[in-house]
């Protein structure tokens, strides 16, 4: 993490979202400050439940898939599971969408509104194995920073 203070990250999203919690803004920064606060990844960005499907939130990377069917991919997977999932190595889970043919390793977490998935966060690597429990603690404490504030 940049700064080694893991904590940065989720205080720094919490001082955009009380600034402006309006969904496209908050997770158009949150996405930035995700690329320029984590080492080695090459794509972080959202997921938005729409008309039954995952559809292209904001994000920062690569051109990315714009619908993703639930139950496709990493993506889809954790809309079914409503958990976290952590992919040490993308070309191992099955059915995975290859949005990005360099990314290798890949964490999504599932984002509530009224107990209802309303977008997942989505982070790649192009490392193998890249995340660490420590980060997905940060990475879910966002989620929760970003249900608390976020105005869908």
């Amino acid at each position: 993490m940049y700064m080694n203070n893991t904590e940065a990250i989720t205080e720094t999203a919490r001082d955009f979202l009380e600034t402006e919690p309006f969904f496209v803004s908050a997770l158009s920064n949150i996405s930035a400050l995700i690329m320029e606060s984590i080492t080695d990844i090459n794509w972080a960005g959202f997921y938005l439940m729409r008309s039954g499907k995952l559809t292209l939130g904001p994000f920062q990377g690569k051109p990315a898939c714009i619908h993703i069917g639930i139950g496709k991919g990493v993506c889809g997977t954790c809309a079914v599971k409503d958990k976290t999932i952590v992919v040490p190595d993308v070309h191992q889970f099955p059915g995975h969408i290859a949005c990005d043919a360099g990314s290798r390793s890949e964490i999504v977490i599932p984002i509530h509104k009224d107990g209802k998935i309303v977008a997942l966060l989505d982070v790649d690597s192009p490392v193998e194995s890249r995340f660490t429990r420590a980060e997905q603690n940060t990475l879910e404490e966002l989620a929760g920073v970003i249900e608390e504030y976020v105005e869908w």
